[in-house]
């Protein structure tokens, strides 16, 4: 466990940088792990807004920050970007500061907020004719994101914004909201960005009948996707992520805050402070969230729920340890690399780091982090900035549960403060596989690693098809239980067709840094070649083991595997085997081990498999528990634990 007396020490760390901007001194008498304090976060949130500021059009209604790539939507949307998600970040330490903050310069955002709005355009280029002009919400669909976070900063700042524009700046900027109420052309989480649009229109009494339309449209559609125990499927296709933290349980709970509709907070609440009971244990002891879904370069956006849970009084974190976790993520990415020298936050999650981008991602994207500073709308003397830090979840206990109906298997160790998750049930929400959902396994400390045409995966199980491995399916999640989830799927070639008649059922079943990895693959002709691989490392990054157990011949063999989030070169352990001919299906066993000992024991000392025509029967050496995982010939019923001996 991580001394508190001194929290994460960027000059022991070769990972770590100092922040490029001034910070107050720490306080380790309040903020033990961290030393961090609301100041810092204050000075943080001043310096990004200065960074960005040298890139705003003559008359500040766009920002268009340095980038190699544009987004999909064009230079204009992503400048459109630049303004609205910076404008969030000014309005939340505007308001969580009485409208003293003046670096946030509400002026310039004010006057961009009159200028954007007077001849919107629907050119997707910017261009010297029209150097301030927003791009139209019904020409250019990303606008609609934008008007989410601008509707949402005006309704921070009204008193010091909105209350001080004259009549037609308001008639103006209303007409450019006002498309965003319309049915949402994403059938997602973008349903939330008409409600918040909505919520601002009826907190200015504007449009209401419109307004209350848009809100309780997307508050029905969501309903749809919410599965139970805090967690929501960001659409229809089973796709569980961050998204739950910076999108669904946001804007929904924060609307409820700020109209104080104490019906809507207690359906909308209660979901929060069950989703935040699993979500907070996914953030590791460094301070470092899952590497996993879409969108990661939002970065400590992934703290905004826990802010929320503070703000609204549904979590089931004390004050400190809510402080704790947010501030020991915002510190985490300050201190390795992702805040360049001018102060900008890069497409990337340390430094840059183009794999891991959407086409929506523009350079501006990463500002929607500015959610991550949710936490300041709590006052100076609220509890969760003067009580003192407590340890985090994965700091205190081991855990290996599953994350209600999502088909996520939580897997974390106090030793080493590691967090990792097993994917058995999350999909992306594209039409392929995506690496940050389609591998089985990722963690707090690695990435996926890069994807193509000689890249190996990580953390994936294949079949071999002429010589190329199969890339995994759609996962349908198969049950879970305490320390163990299964799944199915039915392998895809290259070339993303399915293999028809081929389906692969998987377990993962854990026991501190241990993992069982199971595979049962039927269909397949005898003969067909196998791989497994293991976790994908960095240098000095933790130590990661690979045994075969069961249908894998020979030793592993580690390679290079190429670049992930969290460095340029990895290594990756590899076992391969071959389909035989069994009545019931081919069966593949193998241990693996990640963690953050640099000497740990073989992996194969920590546990014992045993096969039999039903069942593998495993015993854990730690404290002698038994797991059982039921073999069910011609079924895909998941595999189950057995009792402990």
């Amino acid at each position: 466990m991580p001394d508190p007396s001194t929290g994460p020490d960027p000059s022991t760390d070769p990972g770590a940088a100092r922040a490029p901007f001034p910070l107050p001194a720490e306080d380790r008498r309040r903020s033990p792990y961290t030393g961090w304090t609301r100041a810092h976060w204050e000075a943080a949130a001043d310096a990004l807004l200065r960074a960005t500021a040298p890139y705003a059009s003559p008359r500040h209604a766009l920002i268009a920050l340095p980038g190699a790539r544009p987004s999909s939507s064009g230079p204009r949307s992503d400048a459109l970007e630049g303004f609205a998600r910076t404008f969030l970040l000014a309005a939340l330490r505007t308001a969580g500061s009485a409208g003293h903050a003046p670096a946030a310069r509400l002026e310039r955002y004010a006057e961009g907020l009159v200028v954007g709005t007077e001849n919107p355009t629907t050119e997707r280029a910017l261009s010297r004719r029209r150097p301030d002009s927003w791009p139209r919400v019904e020409a250019v669909r990303q606008a609609r994101v934008e008007a989410a976070s601008i509707a949402l900063g005006l309704r921070l700042t009204r008193p010091w914004l909105w209350d001080t524009l004259d009549d037609r700046a308001r008639t103006r900027l209303v007409d450019w909201l006002l498309p965003a109420l319309t049915p949402s052309p994403v059938d997602n989480n973008w349903w939330l960005f008409g409600l918040t649009v909505g919520g601002f229109l009826l907190d200015a009494g504007i449009e209401t009948a419109r307004a209350r339309a848009a809100v309780d449209r997307a508050l029905t559609r969501i309903e749809d996707w919410y599965v139970g125990d805090g967690w929501y499927s960001d659409g229809d296709n089973r796709a569980f992520d961050h998204y739950n933290a910076w999108a669904l349980h946001f804007y929904p709970v924060l609307h409820a805050h700020l109209s104080a509709d104490e019906e809507l907070l207690a359906v909308h609440g209660h979901r929060l402070r069950a989703q935040l009971d699993s979500y907070t244990r996914l953030f590791d002891a460094n301070g470092a969230p899952l590497a996993f879904g879409r969108s990661l370069t939002y970065r400590f956006a992934a703290t905004a729920a826990p802010w929320l849970g503070a703000l609204t009084g549904h979590t089931p974190l004390t004050p400190g340890a809510t402080r704790r976790l947010a501030s020991g993520t915002l510190r985490h990415f300050v201190d390795h690399g992702a805040v360049t020298e001018e102060g900008l936050l890069p497409l990337g999650w340390y430094g840059p780091y183009t794999p891991m981008l959407q086409t929506y991602s523009g350079p501006a994207s990463p500002y929607w982090a500015s959610k991550g500073f949710l936490g300041l709308l709590l006052p100076p003397g609220h509890p969760v900035w003067t009580d003192p830090e407590e340890p985090l979840p994965a700091e205190t206990r081991n855990a290996a549960t599953p994350l209600g109906p999502t088909g996520l298997l939580l897997h974390s160790t106090a030793s080493d403060g590691l967090v990792r998750l097993h994917n058995h049930g999350s999909n992306s929400t594209g039409t392929g596989p995506d690496p940050y959902y389609a591998r089985y396994a990722y963690s707090t400390r690695t990435g996926p690693t890069a994807d193509g045409p000689e890249a190996l995966p990580d953390n994936h199980f294949a079949l071999l098809v002429d010589g190329r491995p199969t890339a995994r399916g759609p996962a349908t999640a198969c049950g879970s239980g305490p320390g163990w989830a299964a799944s199915a799927h039915t392998p895809r070639d290259a070339d993303g067709t399915e293999l028809p008649g081929i389906r692969i059922l998987s377990t993962t079943a854990v026991h501190g840094r241990t993992e069982l990895r199971a595979h049962l693959v039927t269909g397949a002709a005898p003969g067909t070649p196998v791989r497994q691989t293991g976790w994908a490392t960095t240098p000095g990054g933790p130590t990661a083991q690979l045994h075969p157990v069961h249908g894998f011949a020979g030793p592993p063999r580690e390679i290079p595997t190429g670049s992930s989030p969290f460095g340029p070169r990895t290594r990756t352990a590899v076992l391969e085997g071959t389909v035989t001919r069994a009545p019931h299906g081919a069966l593949f066993l193998s241990l693996a081990s990640l963690t953050g000992d640099p000497d740990p024991a073989p992996v194969h000392t920590q546990a014992t498999a045993t096969v039999t025509d039903h069942a593998v029967h495993l015993t854990w050496h730690a404290d002698g528990t038994t797991t059982v995982l039921p073999l069910a010939p011609g079924s895909e019923q998941p595999p189950g634990p057995g009792g402990g001996a």
